[in-house]
């Protein structure tokens, strides 16, 4: 077996042509050539030891990436149009397949080496990555929520669905993917709401979503048992099983033609099905409501945030969480500067005054509602009479 000497010398020797490259088209000088094959030499005797930790490749991949750059930079310079980028580039795809058939479980090596393929827009490569990474790390959300978003940027909301609903079933400990899911979501009714004034838009975001719709959550009733399992929990539909009844067929299709935002049906739907998992509790409805919240230009959106309120008022109904999303919800969309404001304010402060007598955790209210009010204060421009009433207000909470 060859040691590491050995096998330095192999991966070195390979770098050979590019260097020669160098040095004839007189990119770099020999005394920098000379540097940088002392510096590779050090990296590779260092990544091929027997100790070699995942930091030391991340270092060498960042080297080869600053030499690829300088290298780039020079070449513009001199006018050098003929040196080709595949060699670096390949160098670097090299040094992270290396890493990753080293390292399989370190999940920072897996995340540059699908870092790297996506900037380079290498597109068979990024697949073929992102695909041996979720075999090896299945019950790693990050991944899960890379890959979705990544289909859901390029416009492949049915794989962006299909990548976080099999998230959803393995992992299961916490409500990333989840939450990721409902944002994509609304991501998605925003861009449809866009399309909504524009000639054939709508009918061209109707089709997007009931083509292939197979994999997309199913919306029973509430009295519906489909999908249930032994310990009465919601669980997804297999993707993959061709008989799944589709949500979006022809007649709902043509029930749906005059709202291209689908009522808000899929962020409901995956909120519904979230608060029957382990991992929901108070905090995470407050996630999903700050989440639904922030989408301002959804149309649908007050529905889908009434939607949640109500689920955390049957639910949670003294917790702190539910009292701070009651008392924001009058203020959701509202400018601080608009006219309908003071109203909204009084509708809220009426609001706080009735929670604070019914809250489990009064002091953790009085610290959402004190942060939420700062945010308000903040604003140079404010009114003078509704400073003055929240600076009261926030002076007259109570105390922890």
């Amino acid at each position: 077996m060859a040691g590491v000497p050995e096998k330095a010398r192999y991966y070195l020797e390979r770098a050979v042509p590019q260097l020669r490259e160098f040095e004839a088209k007189s990119i770099f000088s020999p005394d920098e050539i000379r540097s940088l094959v002392r510096k590779r030499t050090d990296f590779e005797h260092l990544v091929l030891s027997p100790g070699n930790k995942p930091a030391d490749w991340l270092n060498y991949v960042a080297w080869e990436k600053s030499l690829e750059s300088l290298r780039t930079k020079r070449c513009r310079r001199l006018e050098v149009r003929t040196s080709s980028k595949h060699t670096g580039q390949g160098r670097v795809f090299g040094i992270l397949e290396r890493a990753v058939t080293r390292h399989p479980g370190n999940l920072d090596l897996w995340k540059e080496y699908l870092t790297y393929a996506r900037d380079m827009k290498a597109t068979k490569r990024y697949r073929k990555v992102m695909t041996r990474a979720l075999r090896m790390h299945p019950a790693k959300p990050e991944l899960w929520v890379i890959a979705g978003r990544r289909s859901a940027a390029s416009g492949d909301m049915q794989a962006a669905r299909g990548f976080f609903m099999r998230g959803a079933r393995f992992c299961t400990r916490d409500a990333t993917v989840w939450l990721e899911y409902a944002r994509c979501e609304m991501e998605w009714l925003e861009k449809m709401d866009t399309r909504k004034g524009k000639k054939g838009g709508a009918e061209k975001a109707i089709k997007e979503q009931a083509v292939h719709s197979d994999d997309e959550i199913k919306l029973g009733g509430d009295d519906s048992d489909d999908d249930v399992d032994e310990n009465g929990q919601l669980v997804l539909p297999d993707v993959d099983d061709s008989a799944t009844k589709k949500v979006f067929d022809f007649d709902t299709t043509k029930t749906l033609e005059s709202n291209p935002a689908l009522d808000g049906a899929i962020p409901i739907a995956i909120f519904d099905i979230a608060r029957k998992q382990g991992f929901f509790n108070a905090t995470v409805a407050e996630r999903f409501y700050e989440l639904f919240a922030n989408f301002t230009k959804v149309s649908t959106q007050s529905k889908i945030v009434q939607h949640a309120l109500d689920t955390m008022v049957e639910l949670y109904p003294n917790d702190s969480a539910t009292c701070y999303c009651y008392i924001r919800q009058p203020l959701i969309n509202v400018d601080p500067n608009a006219p309908s404001f003071p109203r909204a304010l009084r509708e809220a402060l009426a609001r706080l005054k009735s929670s604070l007598d019914t809250t489990t955790n009064k002091p953790q209210l009085a610290e959402k509602t004190a942060s939420w009010m700062e945010g308000i204060l903040s604003s140079e421009d404010l009114d003078s009479g509704i400073r003055t009433v929240l600076e009261y207000t926030h002076r007259t909470l109570p105390k922890p």
